[in-house]
């Protein structure tokens, strides 16, 4: 079996490396795999092209911000790609992301269905449907303020338009398979006119080699955190709009006088003020560390706006950390109670109740059974569910 996968970037960010994962999984299974990605570091390994121009993005993006239309520039990026793809000759396309400014996406959409290549879509926001990148929670209007949302433009809006142009191509599809990595975004997806396809859902997975239960006792020597219980969040830009970060620093400000310390990983150097009982450390893609701080902590913190299936709650799970936070999209799915606890959107009062009380849950108490119940989420799963959708009704 011959299967291509397109993404963004290859290797690096949280689909890059899935899509890495998978082309090494396919190879060691016996398949022939390969990449076309956009942007980022050149990747030079077999059948790994980066068909994207590092200036023709740049020229998309500005156009982007000029004319308010995305994803429908970088022509000679495109006609990379597409020549790729026939040189590759693949029998399953599996699309991650084409939205970030590196490809015409109607052009890419419209090549792949006249060829009626088998192709697997992995949702991992709502862009198609909605024109913007980002993953909307219900209790928001998802055409708040569109201008300054991701992709963002400085007068126009297009989205819209470019969404209908999107329903066009793909109503030229026929073996088209949608995957969300969480219930609620698939329930979202079913509610648009994306509707007639057949729509599954495959968890994320994660290296459970890296993120396991350690023993992070040095940390507590080095940032003096003796006799604290952590509460920790992590995102890589916590402090942004949607991850929640502000809401984090009023809880600390709540629970000043209490045990509780924080830590925050993904905040930039002087981005906010101190505070006596937050430790701010800016983001690192060093997951070892990461696993470690995961281990350290007694709770992890998530208070995003907006989630898909947030990679952080199963790392957290998988060192033994269990997770409070907002139920918002697709949180809640990460983890069952004693494993999480999720709150209303925005009451930060009823998680401090919660955390003052005799009922917060206990990570020595669960610490074996947290780890058991984390191990649907191995990297060796999703990959496994993938390659099987491959394979469904054919015979390689």
């Amino acid at each position: 079996m011959r299967v291509l996968l397109i993404d963004v970037t290859c290797k690096v960010g949280s689909t890059g490396k899935i899509v890495y994962d998978l082309y090494t999984e396919l190879k060691n299974q016996g398949h022939v795999a390969g990449i076309a990605y956009g942007r980022g570091p050149q990747v030079n390994e077999p059948n790994i092209f980066k068909f994207g121009l590092d200036m023709e993005t740049a020229f998309h993006a500005l156009m982007n911000r000029i004319t308010g239309i995305h994803g429908s520039f970088s022509l000679i990026s495109t006609i990379r790609l597409i020549r790729f793809i026939e040189k590759f000759n693949p029998d399953v396309i599996h699309i991650h992301e084409l939205h970030g400014y590196f490809v015409n996406i109607n052009m890419v959409m419209n090549f792949i269905s006249k060829r009626n290549i088998k192709v697997i879509w992995t949702f991992h926001c709502e862009y198609m449907y909605e024109g913007k990148g980002h993953v909307y929670s219900d209790s928001e209007d998802s055409h708040w303020s569109r201008k300054r949302e991701y992709p963002k433009s400085w007068l126009l809006d297009f989205s819209k338009w470019s969404v209908k142009r999107y329903k066009k191509s793909f109503e030229k599809f026929n073996n088209l398979t949608i995957v969300s990595p969480s219930n609620w975004l698939a329930n979202r997806i079913k509610n648009t006119y994306l509707n007639r396809f057949d729509i599954r859902v495959i968890n994320n997975g994660i290296n459970q080699e890296i993120f396991k239960p350690k023993d992070a006792s040095y940390l507590i020597q080095k940032h003096c955190l003796f006799n604290k219980k952590i509460i920790l969040s992590v995102a890589p830009n916590l402090m942004g709009e949607h991850k929640g970060g502000k809401r984090v620093l009023e809880l600390a400000n709540m629970l000043k006088d209490t045990p509780y310390h924080f830590i925050l990983i993904g905040v930039k150097e002087d981005e906010v003020e101190q505070h006596d009982n937050v430790l701010m450390i800016p983001r690192t893609e060093n997951q070892s560390i990461l696993a470690d701080y995961y281990s350290l902590a007694d709770i992890f913190l998530i208070l995003s706006v907006r989630e898909n299936f947030p990679t952080t709650c199963i790392e957290s799970l998988s060192c033994g950390t269990p997770i409070v936070g907002f139920d918002t999209g697709g949180t809640s799915e990460t983890a069952v109670y004693p494993y999480g606890k999720f709150f209303e959107y925005a009451n930060l009062n009823e998680i401090k109740e919660y955390l003052l009380s005799d009922f917060v849950m206990n990570k020595e108490t669960i610490t074996n059974s947290i780890t058991d119940y984390s191990k649907k989420y191995s990297k060796m799963n999703m990959l496994d569910s993938y390659i099987q959708l491959y394979l469904i009704g054919d015979n390689y």
